[in-house]
């Protein structure tokens, strides 16, 4: 058969207004959009047993054998979300809508999905407000008693396209990050520090001027993330998200806020002959001070030797 039928729990999500934030800052923008899917929604999602169906641009549709863990991705991700954005001007935050039914799908031979199960979830998306997560009535009873969050009963909605109104219901989890002008800002100092230690490794810049030599610093880069990912005490931005700053220079601070970290690594090479100078240093976002730095000055054979240091100086601090 070219298509099957099944019962799914339909998650569809996107930005809110992202054409507007595509258009004051769109390379910055899709940067940022990339940390969030790389850093935060597919782990999410896998977490919960989730299938990404498809990428719409800025949104997704995702499905989940049960409606209980949809639910609970969507609240992990909006929670995330609101923690990301404290301090993060209104017009710069992103933030995600959600909708999520449960219903009747055909999945196509390629695996697409299709009918109104999937077209329910879509249009409770584009009635939600910004960080919200709305539910239709059939995907309300099923978790009703089985969440500890509590949910609003928002009435019957007229939905575009969909013959009969849908009963919809709002997710009233803990909203208490959501009062985004009491939290400090990074720059004040004053934020609590996370569980655990919470680093981004940027690019290493290339100092000697060859562009041929750019490997170097991504290589040295790209180790010290791999090494730091290997300490379960440690969260570490994966390498597609820090590496959206390469080429730039941006503010520090910016930066954490960006990418929700607590710690910066930058550093640069410079190759000359056979001689390599890599420098490293690690920043507190919260104070703005360099809590370690140093220089190596080795033979270019020594360069993993040089890596494991700088890894070694970094887990120290």
């Amino acid at each position: 058969m070219s298509e099957t039928r099944k019962l799914a729990a339909i998650l569809a999500a996107d930005v809110v207004g992202y054409s507007r934030l595509a258009g004051v800052d769109e390379d910055r923008t899709l940067a940022r959009l990339r940390a969030l899917r790389s850093d935060l929604v597919d782990p999410t999602i896998a977490v919960h047993i989730g299938r990404v169906v498809k990428r719409t641009g800025d949104g997704a549709l995702v499905e989940f054998r049960s409606v209980v863990d949809a639910v609970r991705c969507a609240i992990e991700v909006q929670n995330a979300m609101l923690e990301r954005n404290a301090g993060v001007p209104p017009d710069r935050r992103i933030e995600f809508r959600i909708g999520i039914h449960i219903g009747d799908i055909v999945e196509e031979s390629d695996g697409d999905l299709m009918g109104d199960g999937v077209n329910i979830a879509a249009r409770l998306e584009s009635i939600a407000e910004p960080s919200e997560i709305y539910l239709s009535g059939a995907a309300y009873e099923q978790v009703r008693d089985k969440l500890k969050e509590e949910f609003e009963d928002l009435g019957d909605k007229e939905l575009k396209n969909i013959a009969r109104p849908v009963r919809v219901y709002r997710v009233a989890f803990d909203r208490h990050i959501a009062s985004v002008s009491t939290v400090p800002d990074l720059s004040g100092g004053r934020l609590a520090p996370p569980d655990k230690p919470s680093i981004a490794v940027l690019p290493f810049q290339n100092m000697s001027g060859d562009p041929e030599q750019e490997y170097f610093g991504d290589g040295i880069a790209e180790d010290i993330i791999t090494a730091l990912s290997k300490l379960r005490g440690f969260f570490v931005i994966a390498r597609n998200s820090s590496f959206a700053y390469k080429g730039k220079a941006p503010d520090i601070r910016q930066v954490t806020r960006e990418l929700g970290v607590r710690y910066v690594l930058e550093g640069s090479v410079r190759k000359a002959g056979e001689r390599l100078r890599v420098t490293g240093q690690l920043i507190d976002a919260a104070s703005g001070n360099h809590i370690w730095a140093e220089r190596y000055d080795r033979p270019a054979s020594d360069i993993f030797a040089v890596q494991d240091e700088i890894t070694h100086s970094v887990v120290a601090a």
